[in-house]
């Protein structure tokens, strides 16, 4: 849809199009960071690359120098690449609802903030498919912000609270040992097995307000060959938080005993979030970057597209709630403004 800015014509269909277009699985950013940094500094806004690492960076835009509110969201995607296509319903495509979509929104809605003075900003962030760390560079570069308004595919639904997220890796150790002798030996997959049926047993704390903890094993790894008594093994663990996580781990470890090592790679706290009056809300149980963006303001979770089609072959946004979408990021805005 074209929407015209004081004699500029913006698409913004189009803008996700061409944002779909660009591969930028995580890590691979830079093509598509040079995009939008040109692109919004022709459209008139303060733009600057926010270095992250080697090739990697922010794209932060401003319409003014102390900006009250900022849009965000991430520019990185899952692999793999799926260029982008098109119908009269809907826009498809890797990003096309996480969150390329909601990009292009973002971009529509500040326009018209920026034609009327508003002190807005824009911040997109590299890496937040992995480990959040385009966001937890930003957060010390906070321009003085009052309020986050973080995109994610949420229905155009605003978030109650986010889900919290603590990766776990389970180590094991064994002897190897022809299988033929299995008592000369000892198998780190035998551990490993009693250490994840321990773990499934254990009970996972729940929250009155928006519902359990849940635990999935994602990665199950090790050995050397069906006849090798095996000597190493590792397990992958995802729990998504819904509080503190101090007695979870607690838990974890004691469940695991001498069986095997735990690590703690990751830890994304829960959140509670603010709400509007008027829009229907729900609970996110996906992690976003807004615990890694404390510094930039009170947060809002809220965007077009439906988290359930994210990540998957068809990925897709719907284009009416894509324009009302814009619409809702333009009220918001406005809201806290005032």
């Amino acid at each position: 849809m074209r929407i015209c800015y004081a004699r500029r014509v913006f698409d913004t269909f189009q803008f996700a199009r061409q944002l779909i277009d660009i591969e930028s699985i995580s890590g691979n950013e830079k093509q598509v960071g040079e995009f939008l940094f040109a692109k919004l500094t022709a459209l008139g806004f303060q733009t600057v690359r926010m270095p992250v690492e080697e090739n990697r960076f922010n794209v932060y835009a401003a319409a003014g120098d102390k900006p009250m509110v900022v849009f965000s969201t991430h520019i990185d995607t899952v692999p793999p690449f799926i260029a982008s296509s098109e119908d009269d319903d809907n826009i498809y495509g890797r990003g096309a609802c996480d969150t390329k979509g909601i990009i292009s929104a973002m971009v529509t809605a500040a326009l018209r903030l920026q034609q009327e003075n508003a002190p807005i900003a824009m911040l997109f962030v590299v890496g937040e498919e992995r480990d959040s760390l385009g966001a937890r560079i930003a957060n010390g570069h906070a321009p003085g912000s009052r309020y986050l308004i973080n995109g994610e595919p949420t229905e155009n639904k605003v978030a109650l609270a986010s889900k919290g997220a603590l990766r776990v890796e389970i180590i094991a150790q064994g002897k190897m040992a022809h299988s033929a002798y299995p008592h000369l030996g000892e198998s780190a997959i035998d551990k490993l097995l009693g250490a994840l049926f321990n773990l499934r047993s254990v009970d996972l704390p729940e929250n009155p307000e928006v519902g359990p903890t849940t635990m999935n094993i994602g990665v199950i790894e090790g050995g050397r060959a069906a006849n090798v008594i095996s000597d190493f093994a590792k397990a992958q663990l995802l729990y998504r938080l819904v509080g503190p996580a101090e007695q979870l781990k607690k838990d974890i470890v004691k469940a695991v005993g001498d069986l095997a090592q735990v690590d703690f790679v990751l830890e994304i706290p829960f959140v509670k979030l603010r709400t509007f009056e008027g829009l229907p809300t729900f609970t996110a149980a996906y992690t976003t970057d807004i615990p890694a963006l404390s510094r930039w303001g009170e947060p809002v979770l809220f965007g077009p597209g439906s988290i359930h089609v994210a990540h998957t072959d068809r990925e897709y946004i719907n284009k009416r709630e894509l324009m009302d979408a814009v619409e809702i990021y333009y009220t918001m805005a406005r809201k806290l403004l005032n």
